[in-house]
């Protein structure tokens, strides 16, 4: 497995081995020790898929107080992934990440818990896998603005189809910081 890290400290993109051959392929999407050395040691709890059309977009979502850290990937499609560090006391507070998973790149990014994350389909369809540190607890959910003029975050599409939820968000600087996961405690 190759691991790329990224400009923020502990998001990191995981290129797995494939094998490949005339039936297809085969690759490991998760080892315990694999993930351990390459320096991603939190148990994951809860894996969640989802299945999207073009132009969806879904985020930026995060979780505070029960941060989730996530390791995501394409299992079908292709999508840009974004990590946005939303961690009060960070250096690196309001920098993002953007990534192209594909199911033919077979990449996975690792964002830790105190990330916002979202993703835009840019395939036809993409069927999108997500492994999860923590339980999805609807009391601590949050977002931020998936179009925040601060984050300057290309999405490659103009005009995203949105979840009404998703439609309400507000720009990182008008959350209260109270709402925000804290650098070193998370």
């Amino acid at each position: 497995m190759n691991i790329v890290k990224t400009e923020i400290d502990g998001v990191v993109i995981l290129e797995p081995r494939v094998f490949e051959d005339g039936r297809g392929y085969f690759l490991e999407t998760w080892s315990i020790q694999r993930y351990k050395d390459a320096g991603i040691v939190l148990a994951f709890v809860q894996d969640n898929v989802s299945f999207s059309s073009k132009g969806t977009l879904r985020g930026l979502h995060f979780q505070n107080p029960h941060c989730q850290g996530k390791l995501v990937q394409a299992l079908a499609g292709t999508v840009l992934d974004i990590a946005v560090d939303i961690r009060v006391g960070s250096e690196t507070f309001g920098k993002s990440v953007s990534v192209e998973l594909s199911e033919d790149n077979h990449r996975q990014l690792y964002l830790p818990p105190g990330f916002a994350h979202g993703f835009c389909v840019l395939s036809e369809t993409a069927l999108f896998s997500y492994k999860c540190t923590d339980l999805y607890d609807q009391p601590s959910e949050g977002g931020v603005m998936w179009n925040d003029p601060d984050l300057g975050i290309d999405w490659q599409v103009d005009e995203p189809l949105l979840s009404p939820k998703d439609l309400v968000f507000t720009q990182l600087k008008d959350i209260d910081e109270d709402k925000l996961p804290k650098f070193g405690e998370v």
